[in-house]
């Protein structure tokens, strides 16, 4: 049962979120992944918690279907490593401030000189040019930039940001995305490329229809809370103990909706036939529909939802969320063995291929656990080599 990208050889310099979320979905997919890292200190995210036997859980979580070797690229005899590696592999992934790789001598420029058909991926903050290019950037600052954060919150609310670091993850998936559709460039011309993402470009890609009204209205769109800004009702309503998520996307469903509360006069009245219409008149609708919502639980609302064909689900918290019966049937949380932390879970992998297997193949690695291995494997170094590597601090 062949992976799909089990013929792909990836080189790994990336550290915290969105370099290792990229290589960890290609990883997932099959792709060799080594994974290069500082001796003694490793990828930041290394020292982030919370921790398991004083192994990062953070970190675990992203960087599983690895191999680690540590590189102290700071010496020479490093640097010659990498390249020797670079000759190997099909890519390379970074995601350093703009310009470090070549203040190191191993910018693209070079690293394709000694690899023609290299695929060299960076992702940074703003990119490798424009004016913000040389600013360092986390998720933080991207989502601020970016214009997720005003979109964000409570009606009449603080700016706010989206909880997971979005400013990271979509740079990931984009890189990796980029990187595919070089690969597949590669297999026809047979030309490698570099690949430059920025954070603050993917969050301004993923902007959708905010951008589309301020350019039809010329006005910067606010927080709408938990509504949604064109789709009427798309937002929670109160049930008599807790809340439920409503998504009536189209008329017909409105008509679903309406006649699954037993208020049909709600569909034939004129202020609400139509989506537009019911977004002109929302202050109207929400008290009407809110008072039929609170008249049941959560839990008899879904069962009638689900029979009417009403698109609605509960709020999970993280505890409902990995209980769930579509989570679990879909392996979508899963138990893996760590070589120091012992049994730990973990997300599963989203992207379901036929005929192929969507269990993790195994956990993240320790700090330059795969070492060895890799320089004999790649490079054919014996053990008293790598060993005075070692005394040299070059591993």
């Amino acid at each position: 049962m062949m992976l799909p990208l089990e013929n792909i050889k990836i080189l790994d310099l990336t550290r915290v979120l969105a370099g290792p979320y990229c290589t960890m979905t290609l990883a997932d997919l099959g792709a060799e992944v080594i994974k290069i890292e500082m001796p003694g200190q490793g990828d930041d995210s290394r020292a982030f918690g919370p921790y398991i036997e004083n192994e990062s859980a953070y970190f675990m979580s992203l960087n599983r279907n690895k191999e680690s070797i540590t590189l102290n690229l700071k010496k020479d005899k490093a640097k010659e490593i990498l390249k020797q590696l670079v000759e190997k592999v099909d890519v390379i992934v970074e995601n350093f401030k703009p310009g470090t790789m070549e203040k190191l001598g191993l910018g693209y420029d070079v690293l394709r000189e000694i690899n023609p058909k290299i695929i060299y991926a960076a992702s940074s903050g703003f990119g490798h040019y424009g004016p913000y290019s040389e600013r360092p950037a986390y998720d933080g600052v991207v989502q601020a930039m970016g214009g997720i954060m005003s979109i964000t919150g409570q009606k009449d609310g603080e700016p706010t940001r989206v909880g997971p670091s979005v400013g990271d993850i979509f740079a990931g998936l984009f890189t990796s995305i980029g990187i595919l559709a070089a690969i597949n460039r590669r297999n026809i011309d047979g030309k490698g490329a570099k690949i430059d993402v920025s954070m603050l470009d993917c969050q301004v890609a993923i902007l959708e229809n905010a951008l589309a009204r301020y350019f039809v209205t010329g006005e910067s769109p606010k927080p709408e809370g938990n509504r949604h800004a064109s789709i009427v009702p798309f937002e929670p309503f109160e049930t008599s103990d807790g809340k439920i998520m409503i998504a009536a996307g189209n008329d017909n469903l409105w008509l679903k909706l309406c006649k699954a509360v037993e208020k049909i006069d709600l569909a034939m009245d004129e202020r609400f036939m139509t989506n537009p219409l019911r977004n002109k008149n929302y202050v109207d609708l929400r008290p009407l529909l809110a008072i039929e919502i609170k008249k049941k639980t959560t839990d008899e609302w879904q069962r009638i939802f689900i029979d009417s064909g009403v698109p609605s689900g509960p709020i999970n918290n993280m505890e409902m969320v990995v209980k769930d019966e579509q989570v679990i049937a879909r392996n979508m949380i899963q138990e893996i063995l760590h070589p120091v932390a012992g049994l730990i879970h973990l997300p599963g992998i989203p992207i379901k291929i036929s005929d192929c297997d969507d269990n993790i193949r195994f956990s993240a690695p320790t700090l330059g656990q795969h070492t060895d291995a890799i320089l004999s494997r790649y490079l054919g170094y014996t053990n008293d080599e790598i060993e005075k590597l070692r005394l040299e601090d070059i591993l």
